[in-house]
């Protein structure tokens, strides 16, 4: 039997290619915790998780004290029970951001090695429901962009082949939201499908009227409207709205996305792999959505949803924000506006190990 002999953690820094803004916060930098499991039999895994700015070093080191100590001498073909184990082994701190992507950094090194071990690629080892997904841009819609930047981009987009753009919303006036998205209608034409992103800033009655003004202009979704933590006020949105309301990212468990979807108040699960703690939850919430008919369209890190998308059936979407160009050589494939599945073993990421280890700013190994 395969046993894990040593853990490698450590952290890069990457920061954003392109500035991103939206209502509440700008994009700092991605503190990306990295996970290296190491097997006696020479075998390995890698994962990651992430963070836009704060919280990196705590992440790190949750996995280092706490949890990595805890993965010596196990199987890691047995990731559910490692999952398991490690989730109530931080019964204190969860539910909680830091735990969830510590977790993930964790499980997506275990589901690397299995699919590696295995020889497929985790599109297929997940489930292999479809290895092509639509794909749209959130790059060109940031809230800090004047509309005729907006509208450059966006068409730019389109002649590129993406199916649709992710529009950013709060300016102060609903007036200038729907300006700018209505330039954008214009400009792509009803063929092309358009989402908007709230960033949790609307109190219930601006939201409310705020969908009511975007319902004219053929969006595909209003998403985080309001604060993730107001359940009530989404479900009493969702059920008035005539855009779909699309949540998630700002969710931690796999209860809180039950909660969500068993009171109506969402159309469109937007799970993060990261934030919600690896693989292992994900596929559940993915296959909980299925269940209950609603789209699976996840938030950012495209490099490893590009697959995820792919292994379930309820997954529609591919959000484009590149953030690994830097420490990888591999590229997300889009062919007809549809981003292709990795056929390579394991996550599909081919790591430029030279260029994190320059970026390295913190470094841990149990064993």
């Amino acid at each position: 039997m395969t046993r894990i002999v040593a853990v490698d953690v450590w952290r890069i820094d990457l920061p954003p290619p392109v500035p991103r803004s939206d209502a509440i916060q700008s994009f700092v930098v991605q503190e990306t915790p990295m996970v290296r499991l190491r097997c006696d039999d020479g075998s390995e895994g890698v994962g990651y998780s992430y963070t836009i700015g704060t919280g990196g070093s705590s992440v790190v080191a949750l996995v280092a004290d706490h949890l990595a100590p805890r993965l010596i001498g196990r199987d890691p073909a047995c990731i559910e029970a490692i999952w398991r184990d490690l989730l109530f082994t931080t019964h204190a701190t969860s539910v909680g951001a830091i735990t969830s992507l510590a977790l993930a950094a964790i499980d997506t090194a275990l589901w690397d090695w299995r699919c590696k071990r295995d020889d497929q690629p985790l599109w297929k080892a997940a489930g292999g429901a479809h290895p092509r997904t639509p794909v749209y841009t959130t790059e060109g819609g940031w809230l800090h962009l004047a509309t005729e930047a907006i509208v450059r981009e966006t068409v730019a987009a389109q002649e590129a082949g993406f199916q649709g753009a992710k529009i950013k919303v709060g300016l102060p006036r609903v007036a200038d939201d729907v300006a700018r998205l209505r330039a954008v209608r214009d400009a792509v034409g009803a063929g092309f499908e358009i989402m908007v992103d709230a960033n949790q800033c609307f109190t219930l009655s601006e939201a409310l009227r705020r969908a009511d003004a975007y319902g004219d202009l053929g969006i595909a979704w209003f998403e985080e409207p309001l604060p993730a933590d107001d359940l009530a006020g989404h479900a009493r949105l969702a059920a008035a709205s005539a855009v779909p309301i699309a949540v998630g990212e700002s969710l931690y468990s796999q209860g809180q996305f039950a909660a969500y979807i068993q009171q109506g108040a969402c159309s469109i699960v937007q799970a993060d792999v990261a934030r919600i703690g690896g693989i292992t939850p994900w596929l559940k919430i993915a296959h909980m959505a299925e269940c209950h008919n609603l789209m699976v369209a996840p938030h950012f890190l495209m490099e490893l949803h590009v697959s995820l998308t792919a292994a379930t059936s309820a997954a529609k979407w591919v959000e484009y924000i590149p953030q690994l160009d830097a420490v990888a050589s591999s590229r997300l494939t889009i062919e007809e506006g549809r981003a292709l599945a990795p056929a390579a073993p394991g996550l599909g990421i081919e790591w430029r190990w030279d260029e994190i280890e320059r970026r390295t700013i913190d470094r841990r190994r149990l064993q």
